[in-house]
Formats: structure tokens, C-alpha cells, sequence
């Protein structure tokens, strides 16, 4: 039996700087006669960005990649680790929620503690809704 945990990255979206130069247009608020046509240079996100979802994903995949996990063939969220005994902990991103599986409830808390320590995430506990999909534990 697996246990599984669920995780929630708080402002996943703003973790990056962009890859791209991306420019806007001066927001009204801060128009005045003398800076009419001012565009703006964006650094980071902001979070109506198309690019933020990819944005978010290549920044979460580098830092799980570099903690050896490997990326699945089959589905591009769905990453697993093979421990020195055989056995895989299991890793599925879905934007910004997580789920962690594994049999060891220690080897679960490493993973959050890792993963907090570079997102500030919020620790759900126990999976019990997911996509939409309650589960039932039993």
C-alpha cells in the first residue's frame, strides 16, 4: 500500500525570471501627459502571461531533475525516483499540486522537506481530493 500526500505551491508562477524579453504596455494608472507611450520591459512573471505555465514547469523540472528524479516518457507531469532499495517514489505535478507516493511515510517527509525548501508550499496532508476525484481510503 502507497501512502499519498498532497501539496500545494504557493505563487508557483513567480519562481522565475523569464527566458524571453517580453514588453507592455504602461499601465494606466501611472500615464501622465509627459509619459504617454512608455512601455515597460518585464523581469518576471506577472500572472496573466501565456508563458507562465511553461515557465513555471521548466523551472520545477530543472530542480526536481537535479534531486535525480527522472521525468516520464508517458506523461510530462509524472516524475519517479529509484531508492537503492528497487523501490520508486513517485512524484505527479499537476500546474501547481502535487501528489507524492510511497510506502514509507519517512521517505514522503524528506521529499516536502526538499520541496519547501525551495517552494514555499502548503502542506496538505493526506490526498483526499484530487482533480476534481474524491478518495477513499480503506
Amino acid at each position: 500500500m502507497l501512502e499519498l500526500d498532497q501539496l500545494d505551491v504557493n505563487t508557483a508562477f513567480f519562481h522565475d525570471d523569464l527566458d524571453e524579453e517580453i514588453f507592455m504596455s504602461q499601465l494606466m494608472e501611472f500615464k501622465t501627459a509627459e509619459k504617454e507611450n512608455i512601455v515597460c520591459k518585464l523581469k518576471k512573471s506577472l500572472y496573466s502571461l501565456k508563458q507562465l505555465s511553461r515557465q513555471w514547469h521548466k523551472h520545477f523540472d530543472s530542480f526536481i531533475r537535479g534531486k535525480r528524479y527522472t521525468r516520464s516518457h508517458y506523461n510530462l507531469c509524472v516524475y519517479y525516483n529509484k531508492l537503492p532499495g528497487g523501490e520508486y517514489v513517485y512524484l505527479l505535478l499537476y500546474v501547481d499540486d502535487m501528489l507524492v507516493a510511497f510506502r514509507s511515510r519517512s521517505v514522503i517527509d524528506k521529499l516536502k522537506k526538499g520541496l519547501s525548501s525551495k517552494f514555499e508550499m502548503k502542506i496538505l496532508g493526506k490526498a483526499k481530493k484530487v482533480l476534481d476525484m474524491k478518495i477513499k481510503r480503506d
